[in-house]
């Protein structure tokens, strides 16, 4: 994709520099070039982002384009919102306080150029802040009153910038367009694509070769592709569309950027939703309940209903945390005694727990779904001498299974309806199905957003085509938002 800087007036900035090009905002507007041309990333620097001001129409138009505005205009409605001025500034509360901690008076400006501040040792606070407020030059008011607080963030022009800082702010915008470049280029791209992984996770979603297969397939479907990591959550505006790779949480840097993702109008899988609705149990076990989806026996079990319930519940059984992944979270009662300990201990943490049957198999399937539509079927057996599938030791090394995988068309069509069913009732993102199969019947056991997709395992069978079904459902999504192109 190209840079383009838009500014009121070319004499404010240098018509051509490094990786970018300067154009005033009519030019923009009027120009036929960069009406028909669709790859273009536009960083507006207008003066002013109000309502029907120049620079609102610049975000308009570049969205209507098909171009990646910054600010996007969910960004400009955000720095308008108080609500979530004080949300952000409650999500970066230590950070403020650290970094302010040194101010004497009762109020403070930091003016963050493309993410960086003029004083080196606010750089974080200024890249954190533009995490949240993705545009090019802005503002941010605090007031110290028991603390510091974020009071307003809102742009500034070109005119704001004193004239010391304009070489810096070159220099800022030089750096930031030079990180952004290292991504392999693809000829004509018809649309960018972030994968966003982190490689200090221990039990990532997919390995490396996994994430090779996948960009090779966005590649050879036109879409250019970059690696990005937790801090890149700034980076966002610059793309079509985010796959999230890393193990998600609602309390959690995936679930920001899923949001943020959402909000800026790219196809995101996993999309918010999905993340909250699989990745808290008991969210998931009401949801298939009230869908009537076979599952082992489940209670909901809280404090106040433990004494009333303990009788009734079966054993052994399984305690899961709502949050829990990877077999983690998950612990095996095996008396009313344990179950009454290991429920007070759950309950420190969170205020309901699930309990669930303890219905023990060899192997549980896992059923693909992408689209509502199956991918791959496998086995995953048990760890050695264990009923889970991972099992993590004494001294911390994580033994699993092996697995298996099978062609779609030789499982039982019962496993694969009831797999598409229930994800159906989920979304329509990538999920896998956890599925116990018992004297002839099936039953769910949890939806994963965000399933395991690794090299040689889940592709055994497809081979390459797993990777470009995904692709293709990003392909589907982005033609059906773009105008001028069809499914």
């Amino acid at each position: 994709m190209k840079n383009l800087i838009v500014v009121e007036s070319v004499d404010e900035w240098p018509r051509r520099l490094g990786d970018f090009e300067v154009v005033s905002d009519i030019d923009y507007f009027v120009d036929e070039g960069f009406q028909n041309i669709k790859n273009y990333r536009v960083f507006n620097l207008c003066r002013s982002y109000r309502y029907q001001s120049s620079g609102y129409y610049v975000s308009l138009l570049a969205a209507a384009r098909g171009h990646k505005p910054i600010p996007s205009l969910s960004t400009i409605q955000e720095m308008k919102t108080k609500a979530f001025v004080k949300i952000t500034s409650e999500n970066l509360d230590d950070l403020v306080q650290k970094s302010l901690a040194d101010i004497k008076s009762e109020s403070f400006e930091l003016s963050i150029y493309f993410g960086k501040n003029m004083a080196r040792k606010y750089d974080k606070l200024s890249n954190e802040l533009y995490k949240y407020f993705a545009a090019p030059l802005i503002r941010a008011k605090f007031v110290k009153k028991n603390k510091w607080l974020l009071s307003s963030i809102g742009p500034i022009s070109l005119k704001d910038v004193p004239h010391s800082h304009q070489t810096d702010l070159i220099g800022f915008a030089e750096s930031y367009f030079k990180c952004g470049s290292q991504r392999k280029q693809v000829k004509s791209a018809r649309y960018s694509l972030a994968i966003l992984r982190n490689p200090k996770e221990q039990f990532p979603p997919s390995d490396e070769k996994a994430i090779q297969k996948f960009m090779k397939a966005a590649r050879d479907m036109n879409m250019e592709v970059d690696i990005i990591g937790p801090d890149d959550l700034r980076r966002l505006a610059e793309y079509d569309a985010l796959f999230i790779r890393e193990t998600t949480n609602v309390n959690h840097h995936t679930f920001r950027f899923a949001q943020k993702a959402k909000a800026l109008g790219l196809v995101v899988i996993d999309d918010p939703e999905s993340i909250l609705r699989c990745t808290n149990k008991v969210y998931l076990a009401e949801l298939l309940k009230r869908h009537n989806i076979p599952t082992p026996k489940t209670f909901m079990i809280h404090k106040k209903n433990l004494d009333q319930i303990i009788d009734k519940l079966p054993v052994p059984c399984v305690l899961k945390r709502p949050d829990s992944s990877f077999s983690q979270g998950v612990v095996k009662a095996e008396t009313q005694a344990d179950i009454r300990e290991k429920v007070m201990t759950m309950l420190e943490d969170s205020d309901l727990i699930i309990a669930q049957e303890f219905m023990p198999t060899p192997f549980d399937w896992r059923i693909g779904i992408v689209d509502n539509k199956p991918l791959y079927a496998c086995k995953y057996y048990m760890a050695r001498n264990h009923w889970q599938i991972y099992h993590t030791d004494k001294e911390g090394e994580l033994d699993y299974g092996h697995s298996e995988t099978f062609p779609l068309e030789e499982i039982s069509p019962k496993l694969r309806m009831l797999a598409v069913k229930t994800a159906s009732v989920v979304g329509d993102g990538l999920y896998g199905l956890d599925i116990k199969e018992k004297d002839g019947k099936f039953y769910i056991i949890e939806v994963n957003d965000n399933p395991s997709i690794d090299g040689g395992i889940e592709d055994r069978i497809i081979k390459n085509q797993l990777y470009e079904e995904i692709m293709r459902v990003f392909i589907k999504r982005l033609d059906r938002k773009t105008k001028g192109y069809t499914e």
